[in-house]
């Protein structure tokens, strides 16, 4: 834990886990774990390229990890509208 990218893609990394786990319980939505792989594997990508000094890829990876997040698996409901 010694880079910024070690601490926000941890964060990330616990609230997909957070998200999984609280999805799991619900008897409303029930997910498949492919996506949360997929962005757990992101955050893993994301955290690699910034600690090997690619920094401009590795914030694009995490803004890119969140916005997936928030389309694919949609944590809060963002309402339209009309």
């Amino acid at each position: 834990m010694e880079t910024v990218y070690d601490w926000v893609t941890l964060a990330i990394f616990a609230g997909l886990v957070v998200l999984f786990l609280q999805r799991s319980m619900s008897e409303e939505r029930q997910d498949s774990m492919i996506p949360y792989m997929a962005g757990a594997g992101i955050c893993a990508l994301a955290n690699y390229m910034g600690n090997e000094g690619h920094d401009l890829l590795a914030a694009a990876l995490i803004v890119a990890n969140i916005v997936f997040i928030v389309v694919v698996l949609k944590p809060i409901d963002l309402q339209r509208r009309s």
